[in-house]
């Protein structure tokens, strides 16, 4: 069986993803202030302007056009471009209260320290054993291309590149398993004067030969860099950015479900971010368990609600034990409460900035990320009594 997988990424002055770091980066303004801080806050950027939008309740004050001026430049946007609106009220009570008191203890005397999911739906995490970081090749391969791109134009390797970008990557697949890269697609913002052939053989060289070192392209890969011609005009001036448009870049580019929820710029209390996390962790620990080859895993939270409504765990038929089984284990060996998820990842910390572009998932920095040889030891045993 031959099939190809395709997943895109965006470097970091892609305008959704300008979007995603300014909505983090007052996030983590607010959570250095505050850890309690509860934060949804949404993000436009169109030509010279940017809009901040959303509910925020802290005990601390942020200055948010200040944070919103620095988050440009680290994205290679002049700020003095841009006005800045800022639109921000606190969290509705209704929700609050739901959130700050589980439905599980609401009517209990004395007991007030349960949190309840901040939303309702169904988050998914998965894993796969085809590259080291559990993500899926295709995807990591593109991250790196603009992780690349990025690097390049910070140091001045490349001359004449702007903050604009995205990669796109398609590998070959035989029986499951990667055989070969069968087009790579680079679009990258550049000065007016750069010639188009000279930047190609620049970014064939100083990006896609060390990002393909290890899985490399053959005389039969079809390249394309810009293949639209110029790119000149680009970032929120040539295309208006909101947050959460690239969820599939944040994720597994495409090649797994997704709830639908977007993560940036919301706090731990919103469980289609905490929970998309955990359930990340809990797919990698199956793999790194040598339980599957691939795995998925789907949690469903009711809003107010402590524990998840449903709990599924889907292997493809790489499992070495039924599904229903290892859902069973994931659910004895994790708890997947919101405060608990909270406590494990330490996600009460101002993080979440390192996470708005290239991808929420594969690097070693994330806590998320790490693999704890306990819980797989702990999965193994509880599969262990059933065989």
């Amino acid at each position: 069986m031959k099939h190809h997988l395709t997943s895109e990424s965006v470097c970091c002055g892609h305008p959704d993803k300008l979007c995603d770091h300014i909505a983090d980066s007052i996030l983590d303004a607010h959570l250095a202030i505050d850890e309690h801080s509860r934060v949804a806050c949404e993000v436009m950027a169109t030509r010279g302007r940017i809009i901040v939008a959303g509910e925020i309740t802290s005990r601390g004050s942020v200055n948010v056009r200040k944070t919103v001026r620095e988050a440009l430049a680290r994205c290679g946007y002049d700020p003095r471009d841009y006005a800045i609106s800022v639109h921000l009220h606190t969290q509705s009570p209704d929700i609050a209260s739901g959130v700050d008191r589980a439905l599980e203890v609401r009517d209990a005397e004395g007991i007030h320290d349960e949190l309840g999911a901040g939303d309702q739906g169904t988050v998914y995490g998965y894993a796969t054993n085809e590259t080291p970081s559990g993500i899926p090749l295709p995807l990591e391969l593109a991250h790196r291309i603009c992780m690349g791109l990025d690097e390049c134009r910070l140091s001045g390797t490349i001359r004449g590149i702007r903050s604009d970008g995205k990669a796109q990557v398609s590998i070959g697949y035989e029986d499951g398993k990667p055989k070969r890269v069968a087009a790579i697609v680079v679009s990258v913002q550049h000065a007016r004067d750069k010639d188009l052939d000279t930047l190609k053989g620049e970014i064939i060289k100083k990006v896609l030969y060390p990002v393909f070192e290890n899985s490399p392209f053959d005389a039969h890969t079809r390249i394309l860099i810009n293949p639209s011609g110029r790119f000149v005009e680009g970032g929120p001036a040539a295309d208006t950015g909101l947050t959460g448009r690239k969820i599939m870049v944040d994720t597994y580019g495409g090649l797994a479900l997704h709830g639908g929820g977007a993560f940036s710029g919301k706090d731990a209390t919103k469980v289609d971010r905490s929970g998309a996390y955990m359930a990340r962790m809990v797919a990698k620990h199956i793999v790194a368990a040598e339980l599957a080859e691939r795995c998925e895993v789907a949690i469903s939270y009711a809003i107010g609600k402590a524990e998840p409504v449903a709990v599924d765990v889907h292997t493809f038929a790489t499992g070495t034990h039924d599904d229903e089984q290892l859902a069973q284990a994931v659910r004895s060996v994790f708890s997947l409460k919101p405060r608990d998820i909270i406590e494990t990842l330490g996600l009460r910390s101002p993080i979440y900035n390192l996470t708005s572009c290239y991808g929420h998932f594969g690097s070693a920095l994330f806590t998320w990320e790490q693999v704890s040889e306990r819980h797989v030891e702990a999965l193994r045993g509880e599969l262990e009594q059933h065989d």
